[in-house]
């Protein structure tokens, strides 16, 4: 999609005005007579004086090339966000109308909110664009159908920092697709090796990487990883990302940690087939680790952060690993496998402990696409938060308001822990009753963290959207790499 900043070209175009009354462009010389007449008596009807989110196409029939103008009265107290979801939603109404150049005009006094000046509400609505625009369509030999907006082009007259902003956000935005495409992809050409492969490109931006394979995986002691991988004729991977853009020197760093199950069979414990083949992305949280790094670095953010993802296969031959097995993990603790779909938090043990005992972080935020459990409590709108410090959780909270990728806390105590206990080790990894799976497997993990601040976010309703989300087509969201990105950047910069 190509951005341009000109105010000559519109009338090649179609034309969309965000509006507070109207007033303002009506008294500048940017539209034509015959536009200006069209706009004149829109903003004068009542439906556009009453109506608080008027929102109307017009096709324009004059002799000039302007082929059709929207016009949107907008709210004067909208977050970046609601700017964002409503140019996703506007690009989908202009590709049904087969729309293929858009140039679009705000007017300046459309916030009441200081914050949120003409520029940033410019800014939002370019990443709105932007994001909705993405499709995955690596695998087919013709292209959908569907009619592609080619080119946006705003007729405000902007700073040129401003537009090297919009250009940057285009290019950072990068990050968000890296996580939607490893989602996207089939677990045939997406396994463990192969993750860390396309993770290759995030070094020309100033990342390095760390890969264990799987003799190193053993030698350290991560037994309950490789216990998920043997399995599959895959091998296991953990891979290291990290991020310094800090002069401090590297302690301490910001600490993000993914589960990255290639495809989950449910092991010996398989799974029903119906609907399997969406445990492809059951390496969303390693996908979203993997995207807010490159992001970080695309964006040259001013912190030193780190990285790191546990890639396995869970699958059912006969080296699997069977219910009942035990299993001592990277911290010496103990674990009975009672269920080998409960598969994610084991994964996750062994490299929250590493990543812990190895660099001391500030915090870890761990993302997984952990239980099933989550979307019958919450959805496909939230992802469920889970912590063991209340600031930290707090941080979380507030960035997810403000980007539109909604969390929601859940409870945690000892009576939920003690679910956990067994009489053969020192804790099993389900608990074998139904109620409070998302909880539960958070007291699982929590066990692995020490005093480290520490949050859990569980993204499995929120991975993958089969109808779409406000910010992306149906498929891989990229949710969580908005999120993170907004709380490191409000918080540690």
């Amino acid at each position: 999609m190509k951005i341009t900043f000109s105010q000559k070209n519109y009338e090649d175009n179609h034309l969309i005005l965000f509006l507070r009354d109207g007033k303002e462009i009506l008294n500048s010389n940017i539209l034509n007579i015959d536009a200006k007449q069209i706009l004149s008596e829109i903003v004068k009807s009542k439906k556009f004086s009453k109506n608080s989110n008027f929102k109307e196409h017009f096709f324009y029939k004059n002799s000039n090339k302007l082929k059709s103008i929207s016009v949107i009265k907008m709210s004067p107290k909208m977050k970046e966000f609601e700017y964002e979801s409503m140019a996703g939603s506007i690009l989908m109404d202009l590709e049904k109308k087969k729309v293929d150049n858009i140039s679009f005009y705000i007017e300046d006094k459309i916030n009441n909110s200081k914050s949120i000046t003409r520029d940033v509400a410019i800014q939002s609505i370019f990443n709105g664009f932007i994001l909705k625009n993405y499709k995955f369509e690596k695998y087919r030999i013709k292209s959908s159908k569907e009619f592609n907006v080619k080119s946006i082009n705003v007729i405000n007259s902007l700073t040129k920092n401003t537009e090297k902003l919009i250009l940057l956000n285009q290019k950072v935005s990068d990050g968000v697709f890296l996580t939607r495409d490893l989602v996207s992809e089939p677990a045939n050409i997406l396994y463990p090796e192969k993750f860390v492969d396309e993770c290759q490109k995030m070094k020309k931006s100033g990342i390095s990487l760390e890969v264990f394979d799987e003799k190193k995986i053993k030698k350290l002691g991560m037994n309950a990883l490789i216990g998920v991988a043997q399995g599959s004729s895959r091998p296991p991977r953990v891979l290291i990302m990290k991020w310094k853009g800090s002069k401090k020197s590297f302690t301490q760093p910001l600490t993000f940690v993914g589960k990255g199950v290639t495809f989950d069979t449910g092991g010996i414990s398989i799974k029903p087939s119906g609907g399997m083949e969406d445990m492809k992305w059951d390496m969303g949280g390693a996908a979203v680790v993997a995207g807010l790094m490159y992001t970080l670095a695309l964006r040259k953010a001013k912190v030193n952060a780190i990285g790191i993802v546990g890639l396995v296969e869970n699958m059912p031959d006969g080296n699997a690993q069977r219910p009942g097995d035990v299993v001592k993990s990277l911290s010496g603790q103990t674990i009975e496998v009672l269920n080998t779909d409960a598969e994610g938090r084991l994964v996750l043990a062994d490299i929250l402990h590493y990543i812990n005992e190895r660099y001391k972080p500030k915090f870890m935020i761990d993302l997984a696409t952990l239980t099933g459990a989550i979307i019958v409590a919450l959805g496909d709108r939230y992802a469920g938060l889970f912590s063991n410090n209340t600031e930290l959780a707090d941080k979380i909270m507030n960035s997810s308001f403000e980007t539109g990728e909604l969390s929601w806390r859940l409870p945690m105590d000892d009576d939920f822990d003690k679910l956990l206990n067994c009489q053969i080790a020192d804790m099993k990894n389900i608990t074998g009753t139904r109620g409070a799976g998302s909880i539960t497997a958070a007291q699982f993990l929590k066990r692995f963290v020490g005093n480290t601040p520490w949050a859990h976010l569980d993204i499995a309703g929120v991975t993958w959207s089969k109808k779409g989300s406000h910010f992306s087509r149906p498929g891989g969201t990229g949710f969580g790499v908005k999120l993170l990105d907004y709380f490191v950047k409000r918080n540690y910069e």
